[in-house]
């Protein structure tokens, strides 16, 4: 008798599960796919035609597995030259490293670089082309130097009186809006814009803000044009399909990316010289922590990693989900490094300004003051470049 009242019981059940499923389904089908700038090549190949092309990209400028420029070779558009930013053309260089001058051996084409000495083109360079365009993934933080290339790249277009054409891509870090707004004594290339740490922009939106707001030297304007994003906010979580530098291989590394740079002013290893950079954190002192971990020689990554060959001590973050701008790890840590090694943890007090943006996040931690004291003193400057930052939106928040 039991089972043959159960048997009904099951089926019901199945049904049930099976018209979930099927409601998830049709939910992800009915959601449309985000499509990138550089993806819907009928909305910009005819501002290509007949004109000579430069391209700043790098190794996420790809259409599907394609590489940008592949693509458009192959559609007959005539690409004169690439300038590669940090990390260069294929991505493959540590960070801070000189990129050197090369040729493309799928193409031929030549590619200029325009990180380290010369961060822009020269006039008699740019004299050869009509048109540059701009395809890199960015991950939406201040002090993430692609954004600084495509500002020079902009300054230089605007000062030879050539078009620019921004393919727009997600901002992973998109939902977040937070961090001091730049003081213009800390400008640097780390930090070049008005702008919070988390400016919840995407490249196209920020280059619409760096002509808006006339941040271009002698207050000039790009001949500028974006191909925004089909089917994008800026709530919507985005998996990147390619690594936008050796040191964010994954999305976890991206989360953590915006709150764990500020220890590349520390004595402390944020997993640089490891299989998880930016996703650790750890120094040799067994009372630190009980995860351990060793950085090592990366070429390409981290050739001489902080603390390399060195046993470190801390905390495995790969599991943790919080994003955002948390300062609760610095702050937690300059406690501990207090503690056990008798000094602040800020070694750099330049560059942890420079990072920042301002000295006030340093100095308040000197001071022990708590996350929420620190974040209330940058309130009232972050509450104004939210109403600017609604003027250059392209996409719903």
């Amino acid at each position: 008798m039991f089972r043959l009242l159960l048997f009904p019981f099951l089926i019901l059940v199945n049904l049930a599960c099976t018209a979930e499923t099927k409601t998830i389904k049709e939910q992800e089908e009915a959601t449309p796919e985000i499509i990138v700038g550089a993806a819907q090549t009928q909305s910009y190949l005819p501002l290509l035609e007949g004109k000579k092309v430069g391209v700043l990209v790098n190794q996420t400028s790809t259409i599907g597995d394609v590489h940008l420029v592949d693509s458009l070779v192959a559609l007959g558009v005539d690409i004169q030259m690439i300038f590669a930013p940090e990390h260069g053309f294929r991505g493959k260089e540590d960070a801070g490293a000189h990129v050197d001058d090369a040729i493309d051996p799928s193409t031929g084409i030549k590619i200029y670089s325009i990180y380290g000495k010369n961060k822009r083109p020269s006039p008699e360079l740019l004299e050869q082309v009509d048109l540059v365009i701009f395809d890199i993934q960015d991950v939406g933080c201040r002090f993430y130097t692609y954004i600084s290339s495509m500002h020079y790249m902009m300054e230089a277009c605007a000062e030879a009186g050539k078009q620019m054409l921004v393919l727009d891509r997600p901002n992973p870090n998109g939902m977040y809006i937070d961090g001091p707004v730049l003081d213009l004594k800390f400008k640097s290339f780390v930090g070049m814009h008005q702008i919070p740490i988390l400016h919840g922009l995407t490249v196209g939106e920020l280059a619409q803000m760096i002509n808006g707001e006339q941040w271009l030297r002698n207050k000039n304007k790009c001949d500028l044009t974006v191909i925004p994003v089909k089917n994008y906010d800026h709530q919507m979580p985005f998996r990147l399909p390619v690594k936008p530098s050796p040191n964010l291989p994954n999305d976890q590394s991206i989360l953590l990316y915006p709150s764990l740079c500020f220890f590349e002013a520390t004595p402390v290893s944020i997993g640089r010289g490891t299989s998880f950079p930016f996703q650790v954190i750890g120094y040799p002192n067994q009372k630190l922590g009980d995860f351990e971990f060793t950085p090592k020689s990366t070429p390409g990554a981290a050739t001489n990693p902080v603390l390399k060959d060195q046993l470190c001590f801390g905390e495995d973050l790969r599991n943790e989900k919080r994003g955002g701008l948390q300062l609760s790890y610095i702050i937690e840590w300059n406690k501990k490094f207090n503690a056990e090694e008798s000094k602040s943890i800020i070694s750099k007090n330049k560059w942890m300004d420079l990072l920042c943006g301002t000295d006030q996040v340093r100095l308040a931690l000197d001071k022990g003051k708590t996350e929420a004291e620190i974040k209330n003193a940058w309130k009232e400057d972050l509450d104004k470049y939210k109403l600017m930052r609604k003027k250059y939106l392209l996409y719903n928040d």
